[in-house]
């Protein structure tokens, strides 16, 4: 069951984005110095996210919101490289855009 309805806005953009494979509205919702980590490992975000999103057919689903401002969230991620896993997401945002984001298993 989804619990959009307490995200940010923005990261609310991000997740319907990432959802519609949509690249476009992907990186329009992130700085053009967008930064990124899997699992603490800093990795370089258009590597990662052409590999674990839109190569692969990336799927989120948000379970909850784990934080009030809506910038923290625990979700079943699926892709057809690694199948499905509980997975967690922090994103930080800067001048209304999200300048990092975090993610790992949960």
């Amino acid at each position: 069951m989804s619990d959009t309805a307490k995200l940010d806005p923005v990261v609310e953009a991000f997740v319907d984005a990432l959802n519609a494979q949509d690249t476009d509205q992907f990186y329009g919702v992130l700085t053009e110095d967008a930064t990124m980590s899997d699992d603490g490992v800093e990795r370089n975000l258009a590597q990662w996210t052409e590999a674990e999103i839109f190569r692969s057919n990336g799927h989120l689903v948000v379970d909850t919101v784990d934080s009030d401002d809506g910038l923290a969230l625990t979700a079943d991620y699926t892709n057809s490289r690694w199948g499905s896993m509980r997975t967690t997401w922090r994103f930080v945002l800067r001048d209304g855009l999200i300048s990092r984001f975090e993610t790992g298993q949960a």
